[in-house]
């Protein structure tokens, strides 16, 4: 199945939830509805409300609470990625200017406190504190993610054991958060381990596959520019794999690359990158990760919606941007 297949399954609950996202972003300051709907209309792919869709279709829900849960973590990833482009200092995303480019980091922090908290107060709308619950621990783990992130930045030591525990925290963690919510709001505990396994596995093939497309995608396809991971002083999995196998001089250069130097040295980084096999490698992590995903759906009755989440897996792996 294509994206565009998936999306046709539940056309309906993506139109409403969409005009929901709309509404519940209205505010009396002009200043939140601009930049709301400036990020919301950016050309995201929606992949972390759709998976809410899915997986409550595939448990055979009949209510329309998912449609809040999606806006939900909706917008929950648009206020982590208005507060990430602060931190980042970044410029581009999705191939447009950024919000604080735009209008400036204190408006962009604020808005996506606004988010945040217009999520919160939609959230207690189900009436369930299972909701609740995992929904203010997803926001606390990706709190902590983004902090751990923080520390390794410039740390040529990290090991790939705590970016791993990164990625979990700051990028799967929505995901599951997201197949979870799909299981509880259909009352069907049963199933709620096998979706959060594969929300936290396809979250984590997700972003291994960012961290190649960094290196290998251009700026135009990818949305953003090239390198900025190596700008940012990140060290993510292709650079590790070369930090812990690569040559003695191969190590220098990244080591100089990510404590310092950064995007001034991308050229050389890349093509070490390129011929030290690391693109392969986390491609490959990747790929264990997309098949653990899939796998953790075996105890899922055969469907449409159960191939379409397969689907999910593979297209999470096999992309350009």
């Amino acid at each position: 199945m294509t994206l565009s297949d998936i999306r046709a399954l539940i056309i309906d609950d993506i139109q409403a939830t969409d005009q929901l996202i709309l509404n519940k972003l209205s505010s009396d300051v002009v200043l939140i509805n601009q930049i709301g709907q400036y990020i919301i209309n950016s050309g995201g792919k929606r992949l972390r409300p759709l998976l809410v869709l899915i997986c409550a279709k595939a448990c055979e829900y009949k209510g329309t609470q998912h449609h809040t849960m999606a806006a939900v973590i909706e917008f929950i990833h648009t206020s982590t990625l208005l507060h990430d482009d602060v931190v980042d200092e970044s410029s581009t995303r999705r191939g447009n200017k950024t919000a604080n480019e735009v209008w400036g980091n204190a408006a962009s922090v604020l808005v996506g406190d606004f988010l945040y908290s217009r999520a919160f107060e939609m959230m207690v709308e189900p009436n369930n504190m299972r909701i609740m619950q995992i929904m203010s621990e997803t926001t606390n783990v990706i709190a902590e993610g983004e902090v751990l992130q923080l520390l390794n930045c410039h740390d040529a030591s990290t090991t790939s054991q705590r970016y791993m525990e990164v990625i979990h925290r700051k990028t799967a963690k929505l995901f599951e958060a997201a197949t979870l919510t799909g299981a509880v709001l259909a009352n069907k505990p049963e199933l709620e381990t096998a979706f959060a396994k594969y929300g936290i596995h396809l979250g984590a093939a997700f972003q291994l596959v960012d961290d190649a497309l960094d290196y290998t995608a251009d700026a135009e396809t990818l949305g953003k520019n090239i390198g900025d991971d190596l700008a940012e002083g990140k060290p993510t999995l292709p650079l590790i794999y070369v930090l812990e196998n690569g040559s003695d001089a191969e190590k220098r250069v990244l080591k100089r690359a990510i404590e310092s130097e950064g995007i001034g040295l991308l050229a050389e980084v890349t093509q070490i990158i390129k011929n030290s096999g690391a693109i392969a490698f986390t491609m490959k992590t990747a790929q264990t990760e997309a098949d653990q995903a899939k796998q953790a759906l075996s105890a899922l009755t055969d469907s449409n919606l159960k191939e379409a989440l397969l689907s999910l897996a593979d297209l999470a792996v096999n992309r350009t941007h």
